[in-house]
């Protein structure tokens, strides 16, 4: 399950990567979508990383 975590958390930090660098393209500010867009981004990315840190932990005590 742990690469299946890893591969996940790659794929949601290269697509929010490739919305930072999106919006820092244009002159101005981002619109609110996309700034939502990067922030819901940052939550899942957060999440998964806690789900992953927990998987790590449990496989840990389960070995002794």
């Amino acid at each position: 399950m742990s690469d299946k975590l890893d591969a996940l958390l790659e794929r949601l930090k290269a697509h929010q990567r490739t919305l930072i660098l999106a919006m820092a393209e244009h002159d101005g500010l981002p619109a609110g979508s996309a700034l939502r867009q990067v922030a819901e981004l940052e939550n899942v990315i957060a999440a998964v990383e806690a789900v992953a840190a927990e998987e790590a932990d449990r496989r840990k005590s389960d070995r002794g």
